[in-house]
């Protein structure tokens, strides 16, 4: 093993963990704003794991899109809802709980066993790599998947306006519930009253 392998192996697994690590983080944490950001954590190590096997667009668009997108509204639809709902017991909690550590053992032993009988033997493949896949990829970006990038965006811009409609919800005055008309205009000061601080309460 050669430097450059021994420094590729250290990385990769240093990468690995942090994806595992974050992840049980996301699901084991109480606080779904720390649940947010170690999602963001997760994103991050995949695109290092992209920059080991010399996809460098993937792993930009993987920052870009996930983590500066993705992770960001949910972020935004965390904090503009921001319902704070007390757990109530359920039945049978712990048959639930069996269930899910069942299923998802399940689902970790058939992954390992996948990735331990298949035969990982590297091929060369023809085709542009490095720079000149970037290229490639953006002519495809803008010629035959236009349109799935497109309603891509407009699903994420669908997401940030019902997140929006969400959290307006819960600050309607009282006066649109019972139907009486309302001042929905907020009170002007003008800036002299700002500067001096005169004006308040």
């Amino acid at each position: 093993m050669t430097l450059a392998e021994g420094v590729q192996l250290v990385t990769f697994i240093i990468l690995t963990a942090g994806v595992v690590l974050a992840a049980l983080g996301v699901v084991l944490s109480s606080n779904i704003v720390y649940s947010a950001f170690l999602l963001g954590g997760v994103f991050i190590s995949i695109a290092g794991l992209y920059l080991l096997l010399n996809a460098s667009f993937v792993a930009f668009a993987q920052v870009l899109i996930y983590v500066g997108a993705v992770n960001v509204l949910i972020l935004f639809a965390i904090m503009l809802v921001n319902k704070r709902e007390d757990f109530r017991p359920l039945k049978f909690n712990w048959l639930r709980k069996g269930l899910t550590v069942l299923v998802c053992g399940g689902l970790f032993a058939l992954l390992s066993l996948t990735v331990i009988s298949t035969p990982w033997a590297v091929t060369p493949t023809p085709g542009a790599s490095g720079d000149e896949a970037i290229y490639l990829i953006g002519e495809h970006f803008f010629s035959d998947y236009l349109l799935p990038f497109e309603l891509a965006s407009v699903l994420l811009l669908m997401a940030m306006i019902g997140a929006i409609v969400l959290a307006r919800r819960d600050f309607e005055p009282e006066d649109l519930i019972t139907g009486a008309a309302a001042d929905l205009q907020l009170p002007e000061r003008s800036r002299e009253e700002l500067l001096t601080g005169a004006g308040k309460k």
